[in-house]
């Protein structure tokens, strides 16, 4: 979430077409603290249980050793339509990053300055 926020002027043109929701198992309070404390500048929405996370995929439940975060990160496009998948989302490779800003630039293209 930290390089989300990091890039969120240029990535997400600051909010402008483009709206980034965090989806977490954590408590309310507890994402609430944190975008707080760390200054995120999008929303986050509290999954507990993990039952839409499981419904889109985004975590697998590998039994005894329990639910799995899949990190992913899925582009909704005007309509309200899955437009790209990213699963799982490699946060660590900046080339992920740019694929992201690609999906971006399909459903919302940046205006010309």
């Amino acid at each position: 979430m930290h390089a989300y926020r990091d890039q969120y002027a240029t990535l997400f043109r600051s909010g402008q077409d483009v709206v980034l929701i965090g989806i977490s198992v954590d408590s309310v309070d507890a994402l609430q603290s944190w975008a707080k404390d760390d200054q995120f500048q999008f929303l986050f929405a509290s999954d507990v249980g993990a039952v839409v996370g499981q419904q889109y995929g985004a975590f697998i439940d590998r039994g005894d050793r329990g639910i799995l975060d899949n990190r992913t990160v899925f582009v909704v496009g005007p309509a309200g339509r899955i437009t790209h998948v990213m699963a799982p989302f490699r946060e660590v490779d900046p080339v992920a990053y740019e694929e992201l800003g690609t999906a971006l630039d399909a459903i919302a293209p940046r205006e010309e300055m």
